[in-house]
């Protein structure tokens, strides 16, 4: 590099001097450190890009990793007026013709007639229960009320606060019971009307008063002691045909008729059928298919960005040859080809008509997929998700692991799950034409049930006729319980004609299943045959997987660790004791797919190692630069000191060779410049 100096008279221009040194001295390291950092930055982006692009796939597969895509149905109805209707994953593909007969009704009570909304109506408590009421309006005949234990009866307390029209109707909807109370003009005055907060028959209301301070809250009693609400509204169930089979429900939403499809109902339709008809989703399945394509073709697209090479120009991706982009797309590009496994009858995309063509990217040939979706459409799920087919109608695939191996399971069971059971006494009567009388004498009792304690319960005061009665309020009872209800724990309380008595079953299955009467006084002990005891614990399904013992929980059955069905889980609801036939498991492409991605994408992948080492890399050229700026500022120092010593001395050299001058223009014989 050329240096220039500009004079100042009596001395050097060290600042310019110094100035081109330094920059001499910095500019082949800061081009070094430029460079190197504009390929590495340009490494970091592309593997960003990489990142994105490996992230759009993963994406793409969500739909195909569910088997609910699969098993998607339409659902479409004739006169949607009549009814209208939504198909789940299990509907049964088929054409229905549905009539509806009659629409289910809440039941409504009706107080009698009040001059005001402030007037006082009475005091004390109202306890409402939900059943089945016979009841004959036209005689006002109350025959009978059946309880449903499905629903807990409620107590409304009221007092000098809420004794009105208007307060009995906040103080029952502010209780949040299943019942809503409102207050109607019908022109004579107002009336306190109460309402199931459910249709159907077994969902009908019973009010018990008991009084207390200011009399007159009788009035609102509808039982067998008394009829003093007029029922306005009938409780009813629905009632509808399907291919002229005879249904009933509770609600106008019709749940179960047909497998996995909720009928919503509208209006009667006596006489005129509506067609309901339930198809596949193919349009669905198709959709997540060609997105996925679309997916991985972008995918591709980027990697030969990345990696592509021009002959003419030269030029080079900027992950050309490297290794990590390479391993990458290799496992991908084997993931799509390989067999899914499980004896499936699609194993390979190429079998729904998705090839790879020379550039590396997917096509896919119509004619091949519409005729899979039209002739073998249920396979599709094998191929794409993870999943198993079971060959016993009561064992069910559950989930799977990472660590499941594909391939045929056989399955045997050496014991069936059970759940935990409390056996109450054989002191109740044989019901014929005899009964059980619950009083204030013998209505309590606690129970725990797999490990949540009950608070105290109590029965309903009353004579049951029948063992079933007793059975359903007991079960109604414990069921009510606010401990029990807010842990998810129920049971159910039958009566054992045979012996009997009381038979209480956890609803849960396993180890953990357990029923316990942890109190009772001896009036109630002697009625119902319940004492403080344990009852008997339920037990784990044990069986084998592949002919190795696996891990029983409940009614779960789990592939041990280190086997090849390791994480492989299913449930068996019943059955018999010995060989079960077998579960077969497929590791679909979208499910291979998925899991290579999420090794790609997670943390300390190698794409993660590969771009936080190229941020180190960059980091440490900011390290470099700063230690070059230090080794700079010494360079300089070094070098102006040099200079400035120069300075020194052709300053001095100046000043002496002006003396000398001085002294030679002064000798005799000196010539002056004048006379020259």
């Amino acid at each position: 590099m050329a240096i220039t100096a500009s004079g100042l008279g009596s001395g050097l221009d060290i600042d310019g001097l110094v100035a081109q040194l330094v920059a001499a001295e910095r500019t082949p390291a800061d081009n070094r450190l430029l460079k190197n950092e504009a390929i590495l930055q340009a490494e970091l982006s592309a593997f960003g890009s990489l990142k994105g692009a490996l992230s759009s796939l993963q994406s793409s597969l969500s739909g195909l990793l569910l088997t609910s895509t699969f098993q998607a149905r339409s659902a479409t109805v004739s006169n949607p007026d009549v009814f209208s209707v939504s198909a789940g994953d299990e509907a049964t593909v088929g054409s229905y013709d549905v009539e509806v007969l009659q629409l289910a009704k809440a039941h409504s009570l009706a107080s009698g007639v009040y001059n005001a909304t402030s007037d006082v109506v009475g005091e004390g408590d109202i306890t409402f229960r939900f059943g089945t009421t016979d009841y004959d309006a036209g005689s006002d005949t109350y025959n009978s009320f059946v309880v449903n234990s499905a629903k807990p009866e409620a107590t409304v307390s009221i007092g000098a606060s809420n004794n009105t029209l208007e307060g009995i109707r906040d103080a029952v909807n502010n209780a949040d019971i299943g019942v809503n109370a409102a207050i109607v003009n019908d022109g004579s005055g107002y009336r306190l009307l109460f309402s199931s907060s459910s249709t159907g028959a077994e969902n009908s209301l019973e009010l018990t008063v008991v009084e207390s301070g200011a009399a007159g809250l009788g009035q609102l009693e509808f039982s067998a002691a008394a009829t003093n609400l007029t029922q306005t509204v009938a409780a009813q169930d629905a009632s509808l045909t399907i291919n002229g089979l005879a249904i009933s429900s509770a609600s106008n939403t019709v749940v179960g008729a047909i497998q996995d499809v909720d009928i919503t109902l509208q209006s009667v339709s006596s006489g005129t059928p509506a067609t309901l008809t339930v198809a596949r989703d193919e349009a669905g399945v198709r959709d997540a298919v060609t997105g996925f394509v679309e997916a991985y073709n972008s995918f591709v697209q980027t990697v030969n960005s990345l990696s592509s090479f021009n002959s003419e120009t030269l030029e080079a991706g900027i992950l050309l040859g490297d290794f990590t982009l390479n391993s990458v797309t290799g496992k991908i590009r084997t993931a799509l080809t390989d067999a899914v496994g499980g004896g499936g009858v699609l194993q390979r995309l190429a079998d729904i008509g998705i090839t790879t063509q020379s550039d590396g990217k997917l096509s896919v040939d119509d004619s091949i997929l519409d005729s899979v979706l039209d002739n073998n459409f249920d396979a599709l799920v094998g191929l794409f998700a993870s999943g198993g087919t079971v060959t016993d109608s009561e064992i069910s695939f559950v989930t799977s692991t990472a660590n499941t191996i594909p391939g045929n399971y056989a399955i045997a069971i050496t014991q069936l799950a059970t759940q935990g059971a409390y056996l109450g006494g054989g002191v109740l009567p044989d019901f014929s034409g005899s009964s059980v009388t619950i009083d204030g004498s013998n209505d309590t009792f606690s129970i725990k049930v797999d490990g949540v304690a009950s608070g105290e319960l109590t029965l309903s005061a009353g004579n049951y006729a029948t063992g079933e009665a007793l059975a359903t309020e007991v079960e109604a009872t414990i069921n009510g319980d606010s401990a029990l209800t807010d842990a998810g724990v129920s049971v159910a309380v039958t009566y054992n004609a045979v012996s009997n008595r009381l038979e209480i079953n956890s609803a849960s299955y396993g180890s953990g299943s357990t029923v316990e009467i942890t109190q009772v006084d001896t009036s109630s002990a002697a009625t119902l045959g319940l004492t403080v005891a344990s009852g008997t614990n339920g037990l784990n399904v044990a069986g084998t997987i592949g002919g190795v013992t696996a891990v029983g929980l409940g009614q779960t059955l789990t592939g041990a660790a280190g086997t090849s069905a390791e994480g492989l889980e299913i449930r068996v609801t019943g059955g018999a004791i010995g060989f079960r036939g077998s579960v077969s498991f497929n590791d679909g492409v979208a499910g291979k797919l998925d899991e290579l991605l999420d090794a790609f994408l997670g943390a300390d992948s190698v794409v993660d190692l590969r771009t936080q080492s190229l941020s180190d890399q960059i980091d440490d050229i900011g390290e470099q630069r700063e230690k070059l700026e230090i080794r700079m500022e010494s360079f300089e120092s070094r070098t102006r000191d040099k200079f400035t010593a120069l300075d020194l001395l052709l300053t001095q050299l100046l000043q002496t060779s002006d003396f000398l001058a001085q002294q030679l223009a002064g000798l005799p014989g000196a010539i002056s410049s004048d006379n020259s």
